[in-house]
């Protein structure tokens, strides 16, 4: 059955009918989330990178910077695995956790890179983002084949870009960066697709739908955050 078909054969009309007032207000809260949480990263990453005595903590402690980023792995892991067993309000608590600690990590760039710099890179992401989950929310193809393909090259940037720790090589990490945009603009549109999909069969705008929307929402902003730093990597200036 392709993505935008969905059978209702075997539903009532007041069943069809909450079903297609549910949609639109499950998306809308998908986006509002992720925008949400954007907004907490940026304003968190701002607010460390002007705080030199955070900044220095996490920088140079290496129990609290390796603690942190088991952290965050652990929150996406735990809303990702355990989202049917959470409340929707703990879900959403860790997932604002999240985007505190991922905007305390993303402090350098403002460090690192010049701010108009920064601002540029933002707008390309956001347009680049806007674009392709437009083409995932209309497109009429399964894209679920090409999902597959991305995930493993995901795996497999993951595992270049752990190589690449030990060898520091200028060359490869542009390569990747390059790499890694193409498979983010991909994921952007295949999640977008899958989360539509996936709120579509929701029967009402409940708690157990509302978690799953939370959780397009999460996977919407990870794309955007992956996709900005590497664009940030190939277009950003140094200061």
């Amino acid at each position: 059955m392709n993505y935008n078909e969905i059978d209702l054969r075997g539903l009532t009309a007041d069943q069809q009918l909450t079903m297609s007032q549910a949609f639109p207000v499950l998306m809308r809260k998908v986006y509002v989330w992720m925008t949400l949480a954007l907004a907490i990263t940026g304003f968190t990453a701002y607010a460390v990178a002007n705080s030199p005595g955070i900044l220095q903590a996490i920088y140079t402690n290496q129990i609290l910077f390796w603690g942190l980023i088991i952290g965050e792995f652990a929150l996406v892991f735990g809303v990702s695995a355990a989202i049917n067993k959470l409340s929707l309000t703990t879900a959403t608590l860790m997932f604002i956790l999240y985007s505190v600690i991922n905007g305390a990590l993303l402090s350098y760039i403002f460090l690192y890179y010049t701010a108009s710099s920064v601002a540029t890179v933002f707008f390309i992401t956001a347009g680049t983002f806007a674009a392709m989950a437009i083409v995932g929310y209309t497109t009429k193809t399964d894209l679920s084949s090409m999902g597959k393909i991305l995930f493993m090259a995901l795996i497999g940037l993951i595992i270049a870009t752990l190589v690449n720790l030990f060898i520091k090589s200028d060359g490869l990490t542009m390569i990747l960066s390059y790499v890694g945009v193409l498979i983010f603009v991909g994921l952007t549109a295949w999640d977008s697709q899958k989360i539509k999909q996936m709120l579509l069969q929701a029967p009402d705008v409940g708690e157990g739908a509302q978690k799953l929307a939370l959780l397009g929402a999460l996977t919407l902003y990870l794309d955007f955050i992956n996709l900005f730093i590497y664009l940030l990597r190939i277009f950003g200036r140094r200061e």
